[in-house]
Parts: structure tokens; C-alpha cells; sequence
């Protein structure tokens, strides 16, 4: 008497038997971590934006207080090193450039994936697609500030002995220490806008065009331009507004005196850079959902 063995294998026995494993964020995190350290873009543009910030800050700082009449190295008497060099100076050197590298960096992040067709895979796997994106963001901007900081302590560090006693940035003081974290900060902000702006346009080209236009003309043009209209917005521009995290209470006073609009305290400022990432992301999202890959 034979008998009859059930071949069939867990699968075609119960089609729910098997399941797609649940993707959740932890998981695309660590994903888009290992994808972004193994772009060779990132394992250039990271270094060469930490020696931007250290180069830059290290050689202005030199400059400023080593030149005949400046009082540090050419005997000239008694001024305060504010007068020279101050930490509002050295934060807006350190970021000069390096929130040019950084946006090139973040827009890449997102644009490389639709040149190569990895976007595909990557929404395969998250098939809800926002948890992906808002992956690569917190990547990105995680990446960006803790760049900035190693950036600002080497710098502080690296200048001090330039500087001496008298024109030494004091961490003691308050303000001084919000305008030395105001750069990595800003940049973190820059990073979020360029990221934002990438995965809008899926455009690597575009994309960078976008930001480095509107950090480096947009803004500069707007700002003179004679209308009340654009007196009267060009402080609410990312740039513009974001670089007020670094600067001193003493000058955001001075400039409330000729502002023909309105004039931002630091940390509003900053908040409206954050602002315009964060809407830009928003858009991004909803279009990320609504158009195919």
C-alpha cells in the first residue's frame, strides 16, 4: 500500500506563509549609510570640505593679526583683538567654501541614485518611498554636522596659537560659543536646503546649478537691487537669513539702523533657513509619491 508524500513547498502550500520582511527605519538608515561612505564623491568632498574650514579659517586668522597695524604681529598698540579678528570672522570664513562642497555633496546624495537607475531598487525596498527619503536626509544632514564640528574645533584649535592671548576666540563667552556652533549649524541648514532641492529636480546638474546660484548671485543681486519689494524679502532668503547664526548681537543692531526691512534675530534666522529645507523636502516627498522613479 503506498501512500501520498505533500511535495508542495511551505510557499505553494499557503501563499501567506511567506512574507516580504518589513523594511523599517532603523534598517533604511543603516542602508543609506553604508550607500553614502561608499560613494567615492563623499570620500573626497568630506575631507576636502574639513580642510576648506581649517585652511581658510587658519590662514585669514594669520593674515588679520600678523599684518603691519594690525596689533598682533606688527606691534601696533593697544586695540581689542574684536577690533581684528572675532568669532563672527572666523565662522563666516570656515563656511565660506565649505557650504559650497557640502551642497555639491548633499545634491549628490539623491541625484547620483536616479543617474545610475539605484533609485529603482532603493523604492523596491521601501515601497512607501518617504521612509527612504527621509533616510538619506537625516543621513546627510548627520553627516554635515558632525563635519562642521570637527571642522570648528580643529580651526579654533589650529588658530589659537596664531592669535595669541589678545586676539584669542573666548569659548567662555556665550555668544562666542553660539557663533562657532552657528557654522556647523549653518551648513547642516545648507545641506538640507541642496538635499531638498536635489530630489526635486533628480538633476545633478540643475540641482547644483540651483543652489551655488542662489547662494552665490541670487542673493547678492536681490539684496542691492533698488525696489522695496526685494529690500523687503532679501532677509527671508536661505543664505541670508542662515548666516545670521553667526553673527554677533553687537552687528545685528548695527545693521537694524539702515535695514530697509526687516532684521532677523540669530536664531530667527536660522529658523528660516531650516525653513526652506524643510518645505522644499516637504514638496519633494509629496512629488516623490505622485511621479515614477
Amino acid at each position: 500500500m503506498s501512500t501520498l508524500t505533500d511535495t508542495r513547498t511551505p510557499a505553494a502550500a499557503s501563499p501567506d506563509a511567506v512574507r516580504s520582511p518589513h523594511v523599517t527605519f532603523p534598517h533604511l538608515v543603516r542602508s543609506e549609510w553604508i550607500k553614502f561612505w561608499t560613494v567615492r564623491s563623499t570620500l573626497w568632498i568630506v575631507p576636502i570640505s574639513v580642510l576648506l574650514m581649517v585652511g581658510l579659517g587658519f590662514l585669514i586668522a594669520f593674515a588679520a593679526t600678523h599684518t603691519p597695524g594690525a596689533g598682533a604681529g606688527g606691534g601696533g598698540g593697544g586695540r581689542g583683538g574684536n577690533e581684528v579678528f572675532d568669532a563672527s570672522t572666523l565662522s563666516n570664513i570656515m563656511v565660506d567654501f565649505a557650504q559650497l562642497t557640502i551642497a555639491v555633496l548633499a545634491v549628490l546624495t539623491i541625484t547620483g541614485e536616479y543617474t545610475t537607475g539605484m533609485i529603482r531598487t532603493t523604492l523596491t525596498a521601501a515601497p512607501k518611498r518617504l521612509g527612504a527619503l527621509l533616510a538619506k536626509a537625516l543621513v546627510v544632514v548627520s553627516v554635515t554636522f558632525t563635519v562642521g564640528i570637527v571642522g570648528a574645533a580643529i580651526t579654533w584649535i589650529v588658530t589659537r596659537p596664531v592669535l595669541g592671548d589678545k586676539y584669542a576666540v573666548d569659548l567662555a563667552d556665550s555668544e562666542t560659543r553660539r557663533i562657532l556652533l552657528g557654522a556647523p549649524l549653518y551648513i547642516t541648514g545648507i545641506a538640507l536646503l541642496a538635499f531638498a532641492l536635489g530630489a526635486l529636480m533628480r538633476h545633478s546638474a540643475a540641482a547644483i546649478a540651483t543652489v551655488l546660484g542662489l547662494l552665490l548671485v541670487i542673493e547678492g543681486v536681490w539684496s542691492v537691487l533698488p525696489w522695496a519689494f526685494f529690500q523687503k524679502t532679501s532677509p527671508f532668503l536661505p543664505g541670508t537669513a542662515g548666516l545670521k547664526i553667526m553673527s554677533s548681537q553687537a552687528a545685528i543692531e548695527a545693521g537694524r539702523a539702515t535695514a530697509h526691512g526687516a532684521v532677523l534675530s540669530a536664531w530667527q534666522g536660522y529658523g528660516v533657513l531650516i525653513a526652506w529645507g524643510v518645505v522644499a523636502l516637504a514638496v519633494a516627498a509629496v512629488l516623490l509619491r505622485r511621479r515614477d522613479a
